[in-house]
């Protein structure tokens, strides 16, 4: 008997490259091929080579990361418009109700690209400042916005950089939010760090992502069809062949993207203890998934109502004590 699986590989919430293999089942069945590990080899072959620096840290990517958002912004402000359904399905409901905007709180919207965000803050009674390392993002983001949207200042900046982080804005913080960004930046630590003396006491930090754990480099989606008591049994599913170690990986987030974004990867552990040691108390979490209620996609093998049981997208909400 053979069960067929149909794998796709996860390289970003919207992109997915599709094959389609055998997998022979049964107690006799052999692996075929060595495994695999996603170490460089010099890392895999001997540990003592692992690099040393900040679990977490990429600072060499920095330059590249601001490099590759300028020359995509107008494919993504394009494509993005005002939000798609990873935005309005799985993160937005989650991220409007762990932040519980009160009309004139003062808000920092983090790596905000074309403001889409940023608008809907401002619709809701914030006042907004926000910015983006891509001036080219920025421009989309004025562009973008009116008078209707409230009061939203754009700015140019990266999130790396603690003193202009600290300049940014006149009083101190309610809240703060970063929309799947996260994973976009070489380091988080300073982001953090400087949060945390910008918030006022009771304010806090939310924060969206991709699901390290099952949208991630080291993850694929699959389908396995077999045949069960003579009826066919569809299972859809994620494989994970690396999780703990952070890494850098490049990949394109929409289907025609002009270049290659680095994403970088951390597991849970690790990025929760950035926002602990700078003396963040984590207060609320949501894991978010499609409903199987969802539209399909055009591709049965991708985030959708088939994996209705597995979130791609996670939220946390980090209060500043």
């Amino acid at each position: 008997m053979c069960r067929v699986v149909l794998c796709s590989i996860a390289s970003g919430p919207f992109c997915r490259a599709f094959s389609v293999r055998p997998y022979r089942r049964g107690p006799m069945a052999r692996a075929s091929g060595e495994a695999k590990s996603y170490l460089p080899t010099a890392e895999r072959e001997n540990p003592a080579e692992r690099p040393t620096r900040p679990a977490s840290s990429f600072p060499e990517y920095r330059n590249e990361v601001k490099e590759v958002w300028n020359h995509n912004s107008a494919y993504w402000d394009s494509y993005m418009g005002e939000g798609n359904d990873f935005v309005n399905v799985l993160c937005w409901p989650a991220i409007e109700e762990l932040l519980a905007i009160e009309t004139g709180q003062m808000v920092l919207d983090i790596a905000c690209g074309n403001g889409l965000t940023s608008r809907r803050l401002g619709r809701l009674g914030a006042r907004v400042v926000a910015f983006d390392v891509a001036e080219e993002m920025i421009h989309f983001a004025r562009q973008r916005s009116s008078a209707d949207d409230g009061d939203i200042q754009f700015h140019v900046l990266d999130a790396c950089d603690e003193a202009g982080l600290e300049r940014i804005c006149e009083e101190r913080l309610d809240a703060a939010l970063s929309n799947m960004a996260l994973f976009d930046m070489a380091e988080i630590e300073p982001l953090f760090r400087t949060l945390y003396r910008m918030l006022k006491p009771g304010g806090c930090f939310v924060f969206s992502m991709m699901h390290p754990c099952f949208n991630q480099a080291h993850s694929a989606l699959f389908c396995e069809r077999e045949e069960v008591d003579g009826e066919e049994v569809t299972t859809y599913g994620v494989r994970v062949a690396g999780y703990m170690t952070p890494t850098m990986h490049k990949g394109r987030a929409l289907a025609g993207q002009p270049l290659p974004q680095p994403y970088f990867h951390r597991p849970l552990h690790a990025l929760l203890s950035i926002g602990l040691d700078a003396g963040f108390v984590l207060t609320g979490i949501e894991e978010r998934a499609f409903p199987a209620s969802h539209a399909p996609g055009r591709q049965d093998v991708s985030w959708g109502p088939n994996f209705s049981e597995i979130p791609p997208v996670i939220i946390f909400r980090m209060l500043r004590p």
